[in-house]
């Protein structure tokens, strides 16, 4: 598998900088949704919804086709990168085709913004990377191991109500990928605090199961020890 993942890493390396010059007819050739209406009937009834995934297969050309695929505004939510630099580089790649980037330090106000104003928005967040506050993340039995997860996502489904979905991406072929959506809750409010994310990491952890080269193994996951951690919310 070792062998396996580091060709896949290659692969996202060449991909991505195919970014700069991929026309949109191209774009949505080589990535598309199987099943849009699942995300675009939350458009016709005036709700955001909230994209839950992870870094499986190719994640970055969904924040450059997001403002495409689905007919809600588009809005990655992600974090700084320490080389300042290749970020100006990365993100003017990922907004060519109306995609908005935020960040940790800004997504509040973008959210209230957008929710104040009725402005249906698909915020797409990828919740596997290592927390960066480890007493209070979401802790799971994740692939043989107590693991803890960012639940921000939650915590913004449940601030606005906003339907929350999950999205897989499979590679069909090489630089050909298929997204597919599935509902995990129409409205997070009746939900026991924790439920959306203990649905999310089993969804995870099935995805990286099914394929388990392309999950980005290499992100230091683990970098934090749970075992003495209770289950759920910190």
């Amino acid at each position: 598998m070792r062998n396996q993942f580091y060709w896949h890493l290659t692969q996202l390396g060449v991909e991505m900088m195919k970014m700069i010059s991929m026309s949109r007819k191209n774009v949505m050739r080589r990535y598309y949704c199987s099943n849009p209406e699942v995300v675009n009937k939350f458009y016709e009834e005036g709700k955001s919804v909230v994209l839950m995934s992870s870094h499986y297969n190719n994640w970055e050309w969904m924040v450059l086709s997001l403002d495409m695929q689905f007919k809600h505004h588009g809005i990655g939510v992600g974090a700084h990168n320490t080389n300042k630099v290749f970020e100006k580089l990365i993100n003017r790649a990922r907004t060519r085709y109306g995609t908005e980037v935020v960040f940790h330090d800004n997504v509040r106000e973008v959210m209230a913004y957008h929710e104040t104003n009725r402005i249906p928005a698909a915020y797409m967040i990828l919740s596997d990377q290592n927390p960066s506050k480890p007493k209070r993340c979401f802790v799971a039995d994740f692939l043989n191991q107590k693991t803890g997860f960012l639940r921000g996502s939650e915590g913004f489904a449940r601030k606005y109500d906003l339907p929350v979905l999950y999205y897989k991406v499979i590679k069909e072929k090489l630089g050909r990928y298929r997204i597919d959506v599935e509902v995990i809750c129409d409205s997070p409010a009746g939900l026991p605090d924790g439920a959306i994310m203990q649905r999310y990491t089993e969804l995870l952890e099935d995805t990286i199961k099914s394929n388990p080269p392309y999950w980005l193994w290499s992100h230091r996951r683990w970098k934090h020890n749970f075992d003495d951690a209770p289950m759920g919310n910190q």
